[in-house]
């Protein structure tokens, strides 16, 4: 929003307007005030996330649960992973949430694959549940990242297998041990 440069002194009374120890006075704090009356204008914005500031994107992404953004990414990139957080927030979990984060963060194609669905009743699966999710590359992520990203998107009770490129890096092979010795 723009304003005139003497919108609070055209607010004075014309007595005040005509006398320069007020004006003088008054345009101190219009200046002042000027700073603060912009960012009110702009605050509207600041949650518009094609808009707002690169440090608002990262401080928003944790608003919806994201641990972080590293500020090396592009900017454009920042926003992408802002929108698809927002976008699959009501979806996390689910096989297409899943798919959308993969291909995010993967950058190329993700095959997600899953023991769920609707059953009649008596019908379901015994066992537990359980996902396998394929990419081919972690993207601008390094492996561990990676992984503690997809699992943090996985169900708790949920068993998940996470491959790249045709390599197992979840569960690995100490956490199969471990599931052994449990069950």
């Amino acid at each position: 929003m723009s304003r005139d440069q003497d919108w609070l002194l055209r607010q004075l009374p014309l007595g005040m307007v005509s006398e320069d120890f007020f004006v003088r006075f008054v345009s101190i704090f219009q200046e002042q005030a000027g700073t603060l009356v912009a960012h009110a204008d702009n605050l509207a914005h600041l949650a518009d996330m094609r808009l707002t500031p690169p440090e608002m994107i990262r401080w928003m992404a944790q608003w919806l649960g994201l641990p972080g953004i590293d500020p090396e990414y592009s900017e454009p990139v920042q926003r992408r992973i802002l929108a698809t957080a927002a976008a699959t927030l009501q979806l996390r979990g689910t096989t297409t949430g899943l798919t959308r984060l993969l291909e995010l963060y993967s950058g190329g194609p993700v095959i997600v694959s899953e023991g769920g669905g609707i059953f009649e009743q008596g019908e379901a699966p015994v066992g537990p549940a359980w996902v396998v999710m394929e990419v081919e590359s972690t993207g601008l992520l390094e492996e561990a990242d990676f992984l503690s990203l997809v699992l943090d998107e996985v169900p708790a009770h949920v068993h998940a297998e996470i491959w790249v490129a045709q390599h197992r890096i979840w569960p690995t092979p100490e956490r199969l041990a471990e599931r052994e010795l449990a069950s």
